[in-house]
């Protein structure tokens, strides 16, 4: 064999590789605009008085800015429950830089700050950066408590 071929068989195995875990295991957090809140969570311009969930399953919101050394720590802990929880909850990322309004409508001071928005009944807040057992424990038991 050339070292063409086998560096050009060696190059093709590798982005078969990639690809497979790619599809085997794809990031289901989704990063949020305005609109897509507006659509997908709560439209508070048509509702300002009351929280009305549009979601067909309960949700996390990552509220979070690139700069943020802890909403980085806290970015792996949710892309792994994201593909644990795939079927059951929705992962959504804020970032407050960009996204001012959104951060100001939930009085976000401090991030990283996650928003848990149960199917029914009202969002809860945490601040900070928690192991993910807590997470798993306020999804369990506050989300998906039906």
């Amino acid at each position: 064999m050339t070292k063409k071929l086998l560096l050009s068989i060696i190059f093709s195995f590798s982005i078969f590789c990639v690809f497979a875990q790619m599809v085997e295991n794809p990031s289901t957090v989704v990063y949020m605009t305005k609109a897509d809140f507006l659509q997908k969570i709560a439209n508070y311009e048509t509702n300002p008085e009351k929280f009305i969930y549009l979601g067909d399953k309960p949700c996390i919101i990552d509220f979070y800015a690139d700069w943020c050394g802890p909403c980085r720590r806290v970015a792996p802990i949710l892309e792994e429950l994201s593909k644990e929880y795939a079927d059951k909850i929705y992962i959504y990322k804020i970032n407050v830089d960009k996204e001012r309004e959104l951060a100001a409508l939930f009085g976000i001071r401090s991030i990283p700050s996650i928003l848990f928005v149960p199917q029914t009944g009202m969002p809860q807040i945490t601040t900070g950066l928690y192991p993910k057992a807590v997470y798993v424990r306020i999804i369990n038991e506050f989300l998906l408590k039906n």
